[in-house]
């Protein structure tokens, strides 16, 4: 179902440059061919929709993205917001950018319509933010942080808390953050500090402090939503003992209306190396013992309410990943295709023509490198946005169950391939680039320096290979295990068949059986009680994983290029079929061997880190 105010806006931005934020052929090829996004409008849920609909709104995305987002990326990088004790100050097209944005109804857009949303998939949904991601990471932030804190509450908010905050949070009046860390505890929130004690009247107060807080402050809304871990006053230590508390700057009326100021003051700003234009904020929390809190559901639930959000964030974080190196990718390979540089090395003649540099091999390999990580990264998040869609939509509850479970198991792969590799590319991007790569004149520069905070937003590698290695793994008996080497064998079945691809196919399944025996040793490891030395190098299977997830995404996407173009006539179609097929090919040929080394290392529980002493560093 397409909205007014779409068509509206689709119109006014009709006559825009075209992206050159994301390959639109990349992406049209993700959806409809490697994810069947049209499939989804079978599901009663998404019945509305065609595909008419859907590239109305990626449309949209598209020209809000390159009017309002785009142009400036790099002036809130230079000009950071400020902070003059009382009043945080932002550039004002920060501003102008979310009012469009909420305008065009996309802080809303996967809820139904009953809640005024457009009931949008979230493979859709997901597309279009990968434009905000590739033009403007900082100022997409606030947005992409309201969208997942109103998703809480929609989730497990009260009516009552519901009615409240969600109206002026969908329209773009209220903003929305989420306040995990704390100055003394980092990723351990078992042991955070803050406190809740109950009031009278069924509120709390709130007393603590919070850091690293994204958009914790600004000058773009009326009211800022902050989701609180906080431990009720007696409740037990651990995580076990944490709620979550909507904790507004402004005390909010049950008509959405402001009345007195909260007791949350901002007690500065941070400044990053990158993601300059969000604030980066520690806030204090009860500072004259008045800072009111409203429990969202029940206590002692805060972190199972919370993950929602961490979940959501944890894709995005891979999203916004995959797309700064795709923006870095794109830039660099416009770059060289326009750069006239050197000869064949087979050339000896000094008056001959330059070549442009990329011609040159070396080249080829920093592009193709970039080419095999960022579109890769981009599919693994549209085949996360994909599970979505068939978990919460999907009118078999087998399948729907299924869907979960697999989702569950590679969301730390989601969050971190994109996040290790996106920014491995900008690094290739500035190589290509030369000397011009390291001047802010070009956007390379500030394309790594935004997405070196990716590895660590959201969890840390570290962090996720825990999870994946020390839990997710081994969840239901390792059905999700078992779903994920389904759809790898399906992939492999298919592209068995075509000549093109044996030979990779051939690679793969090499590489796959090594991920298997060493999954399988690590699992009875840990089955036996070795849990140390069984995780002591689980960064090392986290990387093996997503190789493995992204040498199959590949193969998946090289199988359907076949299928979708090996007939055309058109020469570019035949282009991109034979880009996709040496990408796929670079990475199973260049990429994916490294878990050789890694499974030598990880099946011998090597113990060089471990071993290693505080006192010999």
């Amino acid at each position: 179902m397409t909205t007014p105010i779409l068509v509206e806006i689709a119109i006014l931005l009709a006559e825009c440059p075209v992206s050159k934020l994301i390959s639109l052929k990349d992406l049209e090829f993700l959806l409809y061919r490697v994810f069947n996004a049209e499939q989804l409008t079978r599901l009663p849920h998404f019945a509305d929709h065609d595909r008419t609909t859907f590239d109305g709104i990626l449309t949209t995305a598209e020209r809000i993205a390159e009017t309002y987002f785009a142009p400036h990326n790099s002036k809130a990088d230079e000009h950071e917001p400020q902070f003059d004790g009382k009043t945080v100050t932002t550039i004002p097209e920060v501003k102008e950018a979310w009012q469009h944005f909420a305008k065009a109804g996309l802080l809303n857009a996967r809820h139904a319509y009953a809640d005024g949303g457009m009931q949008l998939p979230s493979l859709i949904h997901m597309a279009a933010n990968a434009f905000f991601m590739a033009a403007n990471p900082s100022t997409a932030g606030y947005p992409f942080l309201t969208s997942a804190a109103a998703n809480v509450i929609h989730a497990f908010g009260s009516d009552e808390q519901k009615a409240t905050f969600l109206p002026p949070m969908f329209d773009g009046r209220f903003a929305g953050t989420m306040a995990l860390t704390e100055p003394d505890v980092g990723s351990s929130l078992g042991d955070l500090t803050t406190r809740a004690v109950p009031a009278a009247d069924g509120t709390y107060r709130i007393k603590g402090q919070k850091m690293y807080i994204s958009g914790g402050d600004q000058d773009i809304t009326e009211n800022i939503v902050h989701l609180v871990l906080a431990r009720i006053e007696g409740a037990e230590k651990g995580v076990k003992g944490i709620s979550l508390f909507i904790v507004p700057k402004f005390i909010t009326n049950p008509d959405g209306t402001l009345a007195q100021r909260n007791d949350v003051q901002l007690a500065g700003l941070l400044h990053k190396m990158g993601y300059r234009g969000t604030t980066s904020t520690v806030l204090s929390f009860g500072e004259q013992d008045n800072c009111v809190g409203y429990l969202i559901g029940d206590a002692g639930r805060g972190l199972m309410y919370m993950f929602k959000m961490m979940n959501e964030a944890r894709i995005g974080v891979g999203l916004g990943a995959a797309m700064i190196g795709y923006r870095g990718y794109l830039e660099s390979l416009d770059y060289a295709r326009n750069r006239p540089q050197g000869r064949s090395p087979a050339e000896k003649d000094p008056h001959s023509k330059p070549l442009n540099i990329v011609e040159h091999a070396d080249v080829k390999r920093m592009l193709l490198a970039q080419k095999s990580y960022v579109e890769g990264s981009l599919a693994l998040c549209l085949l996360a946005a994909r599970l979505v869609d068939e978990q919460e939509a999907g009118t078999d509850a087998q399948q729907r169950e299924d869907s979960g479970m697999l989702l569950d198991l590679i969301t730390p792969v989601v969050k971190s391939f994109p996040s290790f590799y996106g920014p491995r590319a900008n690094d290739l991007a500035i190589q290509v680039l030369g000397g011009a790569g390291y001047t802010r004149e070009y956007p390379v520069e500030q394309c790594y320096r935004d997405n070196r905070l990716n590895p660590i937003h959201e969890g840390t590698h570290g962090i996720q290979s825990l999870d994946l290695l020390g839990r997710k793994l081994w969840q239901h008996n390792g059905k999700g295990l078992k779903l994920l080497m389904a759809r790898i064998h399906a992939t492999l079945a298919s592209a068995s068949q075509k000549p093109e691809l044996a030979a990779l196919v051939g690679e793969y399944q090499a590489q796959l059986k090594t991920v298997q025996e060493t999954t399988l040793l690590l699992g009875g490891a840990l089955q036996k009680g070795q849990v140390t030395e069984a995780l002591a190098n689980s960064a090392l299977y986290l990387d093996m994983m997503g190789k493995t997830i992204i040498g199959w995404l590949w193969l998946e996407m090289a199988d359907k290029a076949l299928d979708a173009f090996a007939n055309s006539p058109v020469q570019e179609e035949q282009q991109f079929l034979a880009g996709k097929c040496q990408a796929a090919q670079y990475f199973i040929r260049w990429e994916l061997p490294e878990v050789q080394h890694q499974a030598r290392l990880l099946q011998s529980f090597d113990r060089t880190c471990l071993d290693m002493q505080a006192d010999w560093f």
